[in-house]
């Protein structure tokens, strides 16, 4: 969770991206807003990852594809027949997306092969023809991108394999959803930081606590919406933009979402500069909930977990912690609460995790830490 690196952004001329964007625009089709005023949608989000702007750090990312394959291995939570997602939230030019394949099987938009993502915008397929996934099942979709595309949006470690024409990574690009119609039970987004996102568990083996989620709620569709780094507040060149700047893009424009699970708040108070006024915090999820609300979501909350024995940790930030988890707890700020605090802490040190469920250290929980917070939700509360 800690790094840093300003963000990187290539330039490319304003009259050839105005130029891409004239010569293609009736195959252009943006996603736009997931249609709740409009009644129920039938498509629900069973896989995402949220996207931040490539650093130099980043090489892929940064120095962008031409004639690029990157494939994608996804493990979904509901099933159903699939559309895709993509975003390019941080790009500064169009980019051609395509020729794609889902499960082997092609994929179109608006009926051709071939669209162009603008920049900062989304694109969503058609429904992919003959393609229906079962429940937990994985699914691979690979992307060419014809390039050159400039610096890429992408998620930088989603704690699975993936490749670019043919090299192991575990960023995703461009990707940022896969969407179902069978879903028929809790649809959630997590709105997360490095825990969420699985840091503390394996890589290819699934089990970052989002995904044990969905493991114990058959049907249930759900989001994982985690960036490590991430914070509730402030915005960070390599950690992307804090929760209250990201919401409404990573959230609210999914389809058929029920309910927002917010777990946000650890990086607020370690990470320099340190956010050591609980009020703050506090405002910052409620207009959270105020967000939510006002797109008929339900908005559940989740106390901030021990990280005693992390490198930055100190009895002041501990005593901030407790304050804001004291304060949610009351359940006058979020619709309802899920306890992480009580789920993983060592009741004989409260200011840190169980041993059994510390991944060594202090802050991101092992796979058993993770299928503690995955056991502490309530399926009543996602409804």
């Amino acid at each position: 969770m800690s790094g840093r690196g300003p963000a990187r952004r290539g330039v490319l001329t304003a009259a050839a991206g105005l130029a891409a964007v004239a010569a293609t625009a009736p195959g252009a089709r943006a996603a736009g807003p997931s249609g709740r005023g409009a009644g129920p949608s039938r498509w629900t989000t069973s896989w995402a990852t949220a996207q931040t702007a490539p650093t130099d750090a980043d090489t892929v990312a940064s120095a962008g594809l031409t004639d690029g394959l990157c494939t994608s291995n996804v493990r979904l939570s509901a099933g159903g027949a699939v559309r895709l997602r993509y975003g390019h939230a941080f790009g500064t030019v169009p980019v051609l997306v395509g020729p794609v394949t889902a499960g082997g099987l092609p994929v179109t938009f608006g009926g051709r092969r071939q669209a162009w993502i603008a920049a900062g915008a989304s694109l969503t397929s058609d429904p992919v023809a003959g393609l229906r996934t079962a429940e937990r099942a994985r699914l691979t979709v690979e992307t060419r991108l014809p390039g050159p595309t400039g610096p890429l949006s992408f998620h930088r470690n989603t704690h699975a394999s993936h490749s670019v024409d043919g090299e192991r990574t575990t960023s995703v690009f461009l990707l940022t959803g896969v969407e179902v119609t069978g879903a028929h039970g809790p649809a959630v987004a997590v709105l997360g930081d490095s825990i969420a996102e699985g840091v503390g568990t394996p890589d290819d083996a699934d089990l970052r606590w989002p995904d044990q989620l969905a493991g114990r709620l058959p049907g249930s569709a759900v989001a994982n919406l985690g960036i490590s780094g991430n914070r509730l507040l402030l915005d960070d060149a390599r950690f992307g933009p804090g929760g209250q700047a990201r919401f409404d893009r990573d959230v609210l424009s999914l389809p058929g979402l029920r309910t927002v699970l917010v777990h946000l708040g650890v990086n607020d108070l370690h990470q320099p500069p340190s956010q050591t006024d609980p009020a703050l915090v506090l405002a910052g999820y409620r207009q959270l909930v105020l967000r939510a609300r006002g797109s008929g979501l339900r908005a559940v909350g989740a106390t901030i977990a021990p990280f005693g024995g992390w490198t930055r940790w100190t009895p002041a930030l501990e005593a901030v912690r407790r304050r804001i988890n004291a304060a949610v707890r009351t359940g006058r700020v979020f619709d309802a609460v899920v306890d992480f605090d009580t789920a993983l802490r060592d009741p004989a040190h409260p200011s840190r995790m169980l041993p059994a469920y510390d991944s060594g250290d202090g802050l991101h929980p092992n796979p058993s830490g993770h299928a503690a917070l995955a056991a502490a939700v309530d399926r009543r509360h996602l409804l």
